[in-house]
């Protein structure tokens, strides 16, 4: 021992105490870095499209929608949940309903969700669908086949198959679907639907051939209404034509006695002026048509020569005339 330096042995002394100073700022560092742990254990970010549920002690105090920071009391007092607002799609898959006139459908349909944004149903959200909303798009489509069946069962099939588009009502449908679904899932999920629709509607066999052989007897019945339109419109017609055709055959036997006795008339009067200037040259013709209608080419007849009409081709004018007074 006696051989051991001074260095050997500087191990073995105490150190020096530390200074009060310095104790102090030790002390508030860590107080410094627990205040910093329990500010960050206190602050929580709100993501945009979704909600923080704050629990206390397993049981939900508060429900922060607003986007952006927000305080809590550090865990593990409060803890908090995310919610998913965003918007989410469902298929129904293909469902096989029944139509008010007992004929059968394959129908699917989708529907576009979202837990609403309101507190107290992303609470209730939380506590019927545990904030699964894998979980709850299974239930949602036991729902939907429950809401076709139903509003299936108000509309007859030709309201939803059939070729003329004034009778399609295929817009009521999903209207209805869209009310029948909507207030259920947000009765007891707090889940809001912004859209319905049908993606695919089809028949099964049973029913297409029920389907055609109503479009088809559709389709006579129309074609007999147009037949007996169009023989009742071609009657109508050929009876105006004849009534026409009658009118004017009529007009125009008026127009030819108006006019036969309109040239009687002139005729008369021609007559009575050609007597005035010449009685003798008047008989002449007058005798003259009178053998131009009674003799014909083929004419024989055996008369007195000296007898009217005759008498003029033997006496001449004169003989017609008879003696001058």
């Amino acid at each position: 021992m006696s051989d051991a330096t001074a260095d050997d042995l500087d191990f073995l002394t105490p150190p020096a105490p530390a200074r009060p100073w310095m104790v102090g700022v030790r002390v508030g560092l860590g107080l410094a870095v627990l205040a910093m742990a329990a500010i960050l254990s206190s602050l929580v970010l709100v993501p945009p499209g979704e909600a923080l549920v704050v629990v206390r002690f397993g049981a939900p105090v508060r429900v922060l929608t607003d986007p952006g920071p927000a305080w809590k009391i550090p865990a593990p007092i409060e803890t908090v949940t995310h919610v998913d607002l965003r918007l989410r799609t469902t298929s129904s898959g293909l469902q096989d309903v029944g139509t008010k006139d007992g004929l059968r459908i394959l129908v699917q349909a989708y529907a576009a969700w979202q837990v609403a944004g309101d507190a107290a149903q992303v609470r209730q959200f939380l506590r019927a669908a545990r904030n699964d909303p894998d979980a709850f798009a299974e239930q949602l489509r036991s729902f939907m086949g429950s809401a076709l069946q139903v509003t299936a069962s108000e509309f007859l099939l030709a309201d939803l198959v059939n070729s003329d588009p004034a009778r399609n009502r295929l817009d009521d449908f999903e209207k209805s679907f869209s009310k029948n679904f909507s207030e259920t899932t947000l009765a007891m999920y707090g889940v809001r639907v912004v859209q319905v629709g049908t993606e695919r509607l089809s028949l099964p066999a049973e029913t297409l051939a029920a389907t055609v052989a109503r479009m088809r007897a559709e389709r006579e019945t129309v074609a007999a209404e147009r037949t007996a339109e169009g023989m009742r419109v071609a009657a109508g017609i050929r009876s105006n034509a004849e009534r026409d055709a009658r009118i004017t055959a009529a007009d125009a036997l008026q127009k030819t006695a108006d006019i036969d006795a309109a040239s009687r008339r002139q005729a008369g009067t021609i007559q009575a002026q050609a007597y005035d200037i010449d009685p003798e040259v008047y008989a002449l013709v007058r005798s003259l048509d009178t053998l131009g209608h009674v003799v014909g080419p083929r004419t024989r007849l055996v008369l007195r020569a000296d007898a009217a009409p005759f008498s003029v081709l033997v006496g001449g004018p004169a003989a017609v005339a008879g003696p001058k007074p």
